[in-house]
């Protein structure tokens, strides 16, 4: 008979109590919730760090690495910018609005960053950036402050949340497809979170 491994009984499964799966996008009323109470409560590094985590649509890892000279333009700001993915070693192309260049352009004079700084530095370590389990823990507080309850959400609902809004506005799988860097058209699908058969409908019907 076939010796099978027993858990200990204290053992207590990591995800415990806790929602699983692909997190859902903020809605375009949510986003302004939080923006709103941001700027009203004059917290300058996270409205930078909200802002463009919804424009750059970038992974956690990815946007906390960042330093102020991979979206500088001279003295200001730039309207595109481009970065590297650790995740598929590809470049991704993203532009950077106006409300967030301004708010990034607050932060860095503010903080007095220079170009071969990390745009978002940590506090606890000299020379860091944002740890990933810091970013989530910033997610976590923007989510609560407009009495959403953070379990539900993660640093991927950044990444998803404006993909999601352009394309309930525009239904171009391949244009959410390049500007999340994706290298299967499958993978965006299920950060959509539609049917595999109409989105690849809707792409051949894009590219015809």
């Amino acid at each position: 008979m076939e010796n099978v491994a027993t858990l200990p009984r204290h053992y207590i499964p990591w995800n415990k109590d806790k929602l699983v799966g692909p997190k859902p996008p903020l809605k375009l009323k949510e986003v302004w919730a939080i923006r709103v109470r941001l700027q009203l409560a004059r917290h300058v590094r996270d409205l930078a760090l909200f802002n463009l985590a919804l424009d750059s649509k970038l992974r956690g890892c990815d946007l906390i690495s960042l330093r102020v000279s991979d979206i500088s333009l001279g003295s200001g700001i730039a309207k595109r910018a481009t970065v590297f993915q650790r995740k598929t070693q590809r470049p991704v192309q993203f532009e950077i609005t106006e409300q967030t260049r301004t708010a990034v352009l607050a932060w860095i004079e503010t903080k007095r960053l220079g170009l071969s700084d990390y745009l978002f530095p940590s506090r606890q370590r000299a020379g860091a950036p944002l740890s990933t389990r810091q970013y989530g823990r910033i997610v976590d507080s923007w989510i609560k402050s407009i009495d959403l309850d953070p379990a539900g959400f993660g640093t991927h609902t950044m990444r998803r949340t404006k993909p999601t809004l352009i394309y309930r506005r525009t239904k171009n799988l391949r244009a959410i497809q390049l500007l999340l860097g994706h290298t299967k058209v499958e993978s965006t699908v299920r950060y959509l979170g539609i049917e595999v058969d109409d989105a690849l409908e809707m792409a051949e019907q894009t590219e015809s």
